[in-house]
C-alpha cells in the first residue's frame, strides 16, 4: 500500500518523511486539496530505479534485435569481448 501524505504534512514533518524514504527506499505521494502531486523518494532508491529502468531498455533492445536477425555473439565470444574490453584490449 503507497504511502500517501499531504503537501502540508510534507512542510509540518520533512524529516519524518525523509527518515521513512531512506529507511524503507520506498516513494512517498504527496497530495495537494486531495490530489496527486508530487512523489517524493530518497536519491538512492532513484538512482537503484533508473539504474533497473536502463537495464530493461537494454534487454528489450536486444530482444528486439534478436527478433529482427539481427547476428548475436555465443557465450564464450562475448565473454572473451568483455575480457579484452576490461584489459583494455578493445
Amino acid at each position: 500500500m503507497p504511502t500517501i501524505k499531504s503537501s502540508t504534512a510534507l512542510r509540518n514533518d520533512y524529516s519524518k518523511i525523509s527518515k521513512y524514504c531512506h529507511e524503507t527506499g520506498e516513494p512517498v505521494y504527496v497530495t495537494v486539496n486531495g490530489e496527486g502531486d508530487l512523489t517524493v523518494m530518497s536519491i538512492d532508491a532513484f538512482e537503484k530505479r533508473e539504474r533497473a529502468l536502463e537495464i530493461r531498455e537494454k534487454l528489450l533492445e536486444a530482444q528486439l534485435q534478436k527478433a529482427n536477425g539481427v547476428p548475436m555473439l555465443d557465450f564464450d565470444e562475448a565473454m572473451s569481448e568483455l575480457k579484452a574490453l576490461a584489459h583494455g584490449k578493445l
